[in-house]
């Protein structure tokens, strides 16, 4: 059984990121580590998104988790 992912923040996390490195986003909502995974998803049936950044940037990261394009804000913590 999966359950529902945690709200976060009701806004995105600015987060500089590294280029050429992997960052697993945390998806469940739980990690004590936000954005970023910390393994705290263990049991819910949640898996965090791995992407590696292409350049050296600040990116957006969901807080809410319920993003349509994770690991990234698409602006859907607006209606919530």
């Amino acid at each position: 059984m999966t359950m529902e992912a945690v709200i976060a923040q009701k806004f995105p996390y600015a987060t500089l990121v590294e280029a050429g490195k992997t960052y697993y986003w945390c998806a469940c909502g739980r990690s004590k580590n936000q954005p970023l995974c910390d393994g705290s998803h263990k049991g819910t049936g949640l898996e965090p998104v791995a992407f590696t950044a292409d350049k050296t940037d600040t990116v957006y990261l969901c807080g809410c988790k319920q993003t349509a394009t994770p690991p990234f804000c698409d602006g859907t913590h607006k209606k919530l």
